[in-house]
């Protein structure tokens, strides 16, 4: 049956409830292999999947574990979930600020899938900051401060725990369906009432155009009415790495930047803002206009870093004790003229391969390995000046700065 599966969806047909049920948690179980699944997941990626598949596989991931409900927590609780991109630090910028307006904020993470980090990664850069929750802490913490932010706990949607794991190392993250699933099973299971998804597309993100995006964001909000959740989709353009930061800690240190107000004038603080604004929109149920003015208020208030400072002391994190390399290399421009380009996919490959994410399940990451980027697209450039800091701990050599930075 095993075989008949994989060669029915190799096939590109449609998988009934029954034969999904039987693949996915016969995986789960320890009776499908490694390199079954692996051959199911890629047939998958090639064919793709019907709606009602999708619909199905949502189903399995969501009933492979626990749903929670914070019934007895007040207030809208409204979730956040970014499809992954270079440079990605929203989550850290966004709960605080959200939490700050009396909105409560339970968000679970996950962590790096290929190219792109992870929330929980990077909060585990901020030394002793726990990441593992249990169900009644998160309750208590929310009750306390108003956020909490934790990998999933173990019993919550464990289905996606483990296909999440494989797609990571056997190149097929990057699948409309399996994406849809593994989002939205989570954000289900965790007890959001409103869901808000920042859907990336470009070369530096796991969906390559503006169509999948679109396609992305209509499944997923069709599964929201299944499940009778209000989602509201963003989709956002990932060629270029969000902010200056690529890497863990680096990330970290960028995120309390823009909380402290102090970093206003890029990629990175436009989307956080329109995410925050979407979260309040919904959190209250007010208009864009009247939450934006919240959200930035919360920033230049200093509102969202006291929330932020409050997270990481309640989680055991120290911020005073995060460590980036002090070992650097500084890559120069062999050319004057003005940056057009900065290809978000050769960047977050460079940071891999210091050792800023895995590439294979059993890598262990280095939080304080990563890329600064010193010029921003659009900023003029003089030969020899410094394009990018590269924070090490090994030597980097056959750096191809012209695949990198486009400057004419």
């Amino acid at each position: 049956m095993i075989l008949d599966i994989i060669n029915k969806k190799r096939l590109g047909k449609e998988l009934s409830y029954k034969e999904l049920d039987y693949f996915f948690n016969g995986y789960l179980n320890g009776e499908i292999a490694d390199y079954q699944m692996s051959s199911l997941l890629m047939a998958i990626c090639i064919n793709g999947m019907t709606d009602e598949e999708i619909f199905s596989l949502t189903k399995i991931f969501i009933d492979s574990g626990e749903v929670l409900d914070f019934y007895d927590i007040e207030g809208i609780k409204v979730d956040k979930h970014s499809t992954g991109g270079i440079g990605d630090k929203t989550t850290l910028i966004i709960a605080p600020i959200v939490a700050s307006l009396g909105i409560p904020v339970i968000k679970m993470s996950g962590r790096g899938l290929g190219y792109t980090g992870g929330t929980i990664d990077k909060l585990e850069s901020i030394p002793g900051f726990r990441v593992n929750l249990k169900d009644r802490e998160i309750e208590r913490q929310v009750k306390d401060i108003g956020i909490a932010i934790t990998a999933q706990t173990r019993d919550l949607v464990p289905m996606d725990k483990v296909i999440y794991a494989l797609r990571d190392v056997t190149a097929t993250v990057s699948s409309i369906p399996l994406i849809a699933s593994s989002i939205m099973s989570k954000k289900i299971a965790s007890g959001a009432d409103k869901i808000i998804i920042d859907v990336k597309y470009g070369n530096g993100a796991l969906l390559r155009t503006k169509e999948e995006a679109k396609e992305l964001s209509n499944i997923m909000i069709k599964i929201g009415e299944v499940y009778g959740r209000e989602v509201r989709t963003l989709i956002s353009d990932m060629n270029t790495p969000l902010g200056t930061c690529i890497g863990n800690a680096l990330e970290v240190k960028e995120a309390i930047e823009v909380l402290k107000g102090k970093e206003d004038s890029n990629n990175l603080y436009d989307l956080c803002i329109e995410l925050a604004t979407e979260m309040v929109s919904m959190g209250k149920e007010i208009s864009k206009e009247d939450a934006k003015k919240l959200v930035i208020d919360s920033i230049d208030t200093g509102k969202a870093y006291k929330k932020f400072e409050e997270l990481v002391k309640y989680q055991d994190g120290d911020l005073r004790d995060i460590v980036v390399s002090n070992k650097t290399m500084k890559i120069r421009s062999n050319k004057a003229g003005v940056v057009k380009k900065i290809n978000a996919l050769e960047v977050g490959k460079l940071s891999l391969s210091l050792g800023s994410g895995k590439i294979k399940k059993t890598d262990r990451i280095d939080y304080s390995v990563g890329v600064k980027l010193n010029k921003l697209v659009g900023d003029s450039v003089k030969e020899g000046d410094i394009l990018m800091t590269l924070y090490v701990k090994k030597d980097v050599y056959d750096i191809n700065v012209n695949n990198i930075f486009e400057i004419d």
